[in-house]
């Protein structure tokens, strides 16, 4: 398939140099701007652990709190908010995110990409996510941080109950941390699918980025649900509308199956990429391939699968139908036999190896030990009897622990010892690492193994003191000793990074444990200096020259013909390569995007309203200004990439990344919208008395005849664009045109529904019917603003001919609008009663 690659001293000179030129870092305060993976993805992983050690400050504090009853550390209401911030801290601002940012860090390293595909994406996801969540934190030392519970359960955070902006500061913190998720998500799914070296086929692709593209097509499907939850119960508290209020149509336990359609889910969101680490560790710690790797694969996607259906394993007491309880305590326990196939591989794989107990196996093992002991208690509380007896006790909280420390905490601090060589100058001391370890495992286990029994002997969650003669105080004083004891191991680790941690990008630690994936491959700025060909699973074990080859330039893309940065995109299945991308270099429109739009809802929670809506908009007119640079062919139209194989430098249609892009995306407002429907028919089935037939279902036809003509005019404008005598001003005036239409089916929609007497304020039918209204007016004026950059870039000669990215997007986000448009006013102005 492909000719044989230059031998070593035939690159021509100066390659190099072009090479480091054109990915050289901004210095200075310039690093801002900054947009590679290596040095995002360092500063995601070190703010996703900087919140760790401040969640784990706030548990201190609880723990010293109940160590003995009647305790005066904290008062009530002050513990209410560090119990809600630490669950809150751990688990949106730590334990998602940090995955996420280890994708950014590793992935492109160990597909042999020179970046992922989006860079400004990451950049601005890291930036949002950076302000935000210290502003997030930040409202703890003004007594404003949320009280509810990290779970934040209506009606106590109702404004009856909850009258302060704190629920706010929760509900209104969580919507940058979820864009942050969801772009990371984007970033992910493309980078994978579309940027591996030549040759990794999915067969041959590394287990963690198995673990990943899981990871992130299930924050795809689960997270839209928190994000309208978040939005409904914002609502009712803002414009008083009754999603969740059972005295005028609403349902506080619709917020508990929106919450944990998500909440559940998201243990193995955080758990499945810190199984693939472990994976991808595993070989080089036991000096063996790993045993098991179809059947690991096959086990995430069955994770993935089975864990959107035990949301409910969170709701045995609420009360609800037999039959319903039945299907979720199975789904409860069979989602436990996918995570039993990979601890059987990892104990298979250390069986036929030979393992070097040095510290990060010793974390791996630990990690290994304390999850089985979580995932044995997971499977007792999914059965149904047992849960009623400990549900809301310390035992609850004994089993979380164990699961996500076992599945995250312990395989992460592994992946700093056994990474940290390649971004560091300076390996770990192994020495005092294994002091650590002890630390921490012996720590982990004195603070929660009691607390199986504190549990067990009757004592709730979520309270800040006991009486005495209860016999709690010796199993809670263990605990706070326990607690100390893996503080103490964490806090030697602190100082660990701060005597050996030398950041760097080329004169690193390197491949301390011998691994044998790509990632180890000399790297500078720009990743690889070539793109290898890939062959097996573990090519620098198999193919002992193939760093050397790299290095000189015998692989593929060894230099920068377009004279921008660059990497292979290949396709999906084959890993074939089928263009060259150019890449975005350092840019300041990602950083300040990110900033207004933190600021947006961080000012929107203090209720300074009209400063939070300049913000907002100071974030569009950013992120407009970063898209302008966008979608710009270069002169060269093809390129030689090496081995005689020509590649255009600029295609159009399905085979794009932004087009797989914007289809995530499309996916993400689809389950938005699909978990409004499902609030919708779930109030439906509230007592009917709070429901009646709308009096304008004869505006129906109109508005879906509108949206049908939006969709025909955008499809329409598409297909002119292809015509060659024809201006690109009429393809783009067809879009627009269906941009009007979509618009106006939207205003009628809008305004026949303020005829009625059905408001946001008087039942659940309403709030639920204004949600959507909601819903789709953002997505109207997302298009409004698509159509001005749309007219402006036509303005400017800008749409191409006779394909062009930008227009092809924006007609897919027209396409979308129009069916969900339809979708909508059929199913509001036909339920009740039309069908």
């Amino acid at each position: 398939m492909y000719e044989r690659l230059p031998r070593p001293g035939e690159r021509p000179e100066g390659e190099l140099d072009e090479l480091n030129r054109i990915w050289a870092a901004p210095t200075g305060i310039a690093k801002l701007t900054a947009v590679n993976n290596n040095y995002v993805g360092v500063w995601y992983v070190a703010t996703a652990f900087l919140f760790f050690i401040l969640a784990g400050v706030l548990a201190l504090a609880m723990r010293a709190q109940l160590a003995l009853p009647l305790q005066g550390i904290l008062p009530q209401e002050t513990y209410n908010q560090f119990f809600t911030m630490h669950g809150t801290i751990m688990m949106f601002l730590f334990a998602v995110p940090i995955m996420e940012a280890l994708g950014v860090l590793l992935l492109p390293q160990m597909l042999a990409a020179r970046d992922l595909p989006f860079p400004r994406l990451s950049a601005y996801a890291f930036w949002a996510y950076f302000v935000g969540g210290l502003c997030f934190f930040a409202s703890l030392f003004f007594g404003l941080a949320p009280n509810g519970g990290w779970f934040m359960y209506p009606p106590l955070t109702s404004t009856t109950y909850s009258p302060g902006i704190n629920a706010d500061f929760w509900l209104l913190g969580i919507g940058f941390i979820e864009i942050s998720a969801i772009a990371g998500a984007i970033e992910i799914i493309v980078g994978v699918l579309r940027t591996r070296a030549p040759g990794m086929s999915l067969r041959e692709m590394p287990i963690f980025a198995w673990g990943m593209l899981v990871f992130a097509g299930m924050i795809v499907i689960a997270f839209p649900a928190v994000i309208l939850g978040t939005l409904l119960l914002e609502l009712e508290r803002a414009l008083n509308w009754p999603f969740f209020d059972p005295t005028r149509g609403g349902d506080p336990a619709l917020w508990q199956h929106l919450f944990w359609f998500f909440g559940h889910p998201e243990v193995y969101i955080i758990f499945l990429p810190a199984s693939a680490l472990v994976s991808m560790m595993l070989p080089a710690l036991a000096r063996t391939r790993l045993v098991g790797h179809n059947l690991i694969v096959l086990a995430f996607l069955a994770t993935g699968f089975i864990s959107f259906g035990v949301w409910s394993h969170h709701m045995f007491a609420t009360g609800m139908p037999a039959l319903s309880v039945g299907f979720f305590s199975a789904a409860s326990m069979a989602v436990s036999v996918p995570a039993g196939i990979q601890v059987f591989s990892w104990i298979a794989t250390f069986a036929c190896g030979k393992p070097v107990f040095n510290t990060p196996t010793l974390f791996v093992i630990g990690g290994l030990v304390t999850f089985v002991i979580g995932g044995l208690t997971g499977v007792m509380v999914a059965l149904v009897p047992f849960d009623w007896q400990v549900h809301d006790t310390h035992f609850i909280v004994a089993h979380l622990h164990y699961v996500l420390i076992g599945g995250a905490v312990f395989p992460l601090f592994a992946v700093f010892y056994y990474w940290m060589g390649m971004t560091s100058r300076r390996a770990l001391s192994e020495r005092m690492g294994k002091w650590i370890f002890w630390l921490m495992f012996l720590g982990m286990q004195v603070i929660f193994l009691p607390m199986h029994l504190t549990g067990l002997m009757g004592m709730p969650r979520r309270v800040y003191t006991y009486m005495p003669g209860r016999d709690f105080e010796i199993t809670n004083m263990i605990s706070t000793i326990g607690a100390f004891i893996f503080a103490t191991g964490v806090l030697l680790f602190v100082i660990e990074l701060a005597r050996n941690f030398r950041f760097t990008v080329e004169d690193d630690a390197g491949n301390v444990y011998k691994g044998g994936t790509l990632e180890w491959l000399p790297t500078g700025l720009y990743s690889t200096r070539s793109i290898p060909l890939v062959r097996s699973r573990y090519p620098l074990w198999d193919d002992p020259n193939i760093c050397k080859d790299v290095e000189e330039g015998r692989y593929f893309l060894p230099n920068a013909p377009t004279g921008h940065r660059e990497t292979l995109i290949t396709s999906p299945i084959r890993a074939t390569p089928e263009y060259i991308q150019i890449m975005p270099g350092p840019s300041l429109w990602p950083f300040l995007s990110a900033i207004f739009t933190a600021g947006f809802f961080v000012i929107m929670t203090v209720q300074a309203y009209g400063v939070a809506v300049f913000s907002g908009v100071l974030a569009i007119l950013c992120v407009l200004r970063w898209m302008w640079d966008t979608d710009r062919p270069v002169a060269v139209e093809h390129v030689d990439i090496g081995a005689g194989i020509a590649l255009p430098t600029y295609v159009t249609g399905s085979r794009t990344h932004g087009w797989w892009a914007m289809i995530i995306l499309l996916i993400v407002i689809g389950m938005i919208f699909l978990m409004a429907v499902f609030s919708y028919l779930y109030l439906y089935g509230i007592p009917p008395e709070f429901w009646i037939k709308p009096a304008d279902r004869r505006w129906l036809f109109p508005i879906v005849a509108l949206y049908a003509l939006a969709a025909l005019l955008a499809w329409l404008g598409r297909h002119v664009l292809t015509r060659k005598r024809v201006s690109t001003w009429a393809p783009s005036a067809l879009l627009l045109w269906g941009m009007v239409a979509a618009a106006a089916a939207f205003v009628i929609d809008f305004v026949t529904w303020r005829t009625t007497r059905i408001t946001g304020e008087t039942s659940g039918q309403g709030a639920i019917v204004h949600a959507l209204l909601a819903l789709q007016g953002c997505l109207v004026a997302i298009l409004a603003l698509m159509g001005g950059f749309l007219a402006a870039r036509t303005a400017r000669a800008l749409v191409t001919k006779p394909r062009n990215n930008t227009f092809d997007l924006i007609t897919l986000f027209t396409l979308y609008l129009a069916g969900q448009g339809a979708a909508s006013a059929l199913l509001t102005r036909l339920v009740p009663g039309g069908l």
